[in-house]
């Protein structure tokens, strides 16, 4: 016969699982946006080693 303990182990475990799932797909998330910046900033690193002068971008959104 199943006992009340069993069915609060059971909800614990899940809460449990769901917590780690949110964690690692935090860690994603952060990772994924490391990785883009990353590579931002390689990409106009290897620019600015090849002598270029216009390497960095220009916002003109607030021109228009």
């Amino acid at each position: 016969m199943i006992s009340p303990d069993d069915d609060n182990d059971d909800d614990d475990r899940q809460t449990r699982s769901l917590a780690g799932m949110a964690l690692v797909l935090a860690l994603l998330v952060i990772g994924l946006f490391l990785v883009q910046k990353l590579a931002a900033t390689s990409a106009l690193q290897d620019c600015i080693l090849e002598g270029r002068t216009n390497c960095a971008p220009i916002d003109v959104s607030h021109l228009q």
